[in-house]
């Protein structure tokens, strides 16, 4: 029978990972059910680098890339990314602290995961999806981006036109979501997707929201509601224009 997490997990890595939760609390102040996750993806982490005979802050590439091979081959990515977020920032915090002497995270790739649209797509047509916004006006880099950061990161729609601004993190590429119940999470998106949001953040934006102010990362650009944030029937308009346009709806 295998070792449950609590007696597995060595008591070195549960003094550093109680060490790093206690850090991201004091500068972030998440809330105790996301702490608690946190903690628990680290376990179990270091439950298994112990069955392998390494320590969690001895953990490399190599075997974190074990550990997602040997325990998420069949999980949803949704999963995968999750804990891969934890673990990213957990060995930045790391090598931050002088703990590590380089961060074994730092390859490591979030997995692309399904387009939330009303249909299952393939590979080829999510890429027409993505490739049909006119990229070169600001409402069509707005479009391309939202399209790429759902891709990227699995998001519903509820969650993608309520991001704010400071929901974002390019440094570390994550999105702090507030789902149903208000339930809070980390959510990792890809280089494509980054690219596109710094973009878009530091060039568009600004151009579709001129003089005016809101918390709101995708906003609209015409009409009473100019400035303010998009809503779903909108976005879910816009899905269907550029589905026709990449010849997907019949």
């Amino acid at each position: 029978m295998p070792a449950t997490v609590a007696t597995a997990a060595h008591p070195t890595d549960l003094l550093q990972i109680d060490a790093f939760a206690d850090a991201v609390w004091l500068e972030q102040g998440l809330s105790r059910n996301t702490l608690a996750a946190y903690r628990r993806d680290l376990v179990l982490l270091a439950a298994w680098l112990r069955g392998q005979g390494v320590a969690l802050i001895d953990a490399g590439e190599l075997q974190l890339n074990g550990y997602f091979a040997a325990r998420h081959a069949q999980t949803k990515a949704t999963t995968a990314n999750r804990r891969l977020t934890v673990f990213k920032r957990f060995f930045r915090w790391a090598l931050r602290e002088n703990r590590v002497a380089a961060d074994p995270t730092l390859k490591l790739q979030a997995a692309r995961q399904a387009l939330r649209v009303p249909k299952t797509l393939t590979e080829a047509q999510v890429e027409a999806l993505l490739a049909a916004p006119d990229v070169t006006t600001p409402l069509g880099a707005r479009d391309r981006t939202m399209l790429e950061l759902m891709y990227a990161s699995g998001l519903r729609v509820s969650e993608l036109v309520g991001l704010r601004v400071l929901n974002i993190s390019l440094q570390e590429n994550v999105l702090r979501v507030f789902g149903k119940g208000n339930k809070e999470r980390l959510v990792p998106f890809g280089e494509e997707a980054s690219l596109w949001l710094e973009r878009y953040l530091q060039q568009v934006r600004p151009q579709l929201l001129g003089p005016r102010q809101t918390v709101a990362l995708f906003v609209t650009s015409s009409g009473i509601n100019a400035g303010t944030a998009m809503s779903r029937v909108m976005f879910w308009n816009i899905v269907k224009k550029y589905a026709r346009q990449a010849g997907l709806a019949t």
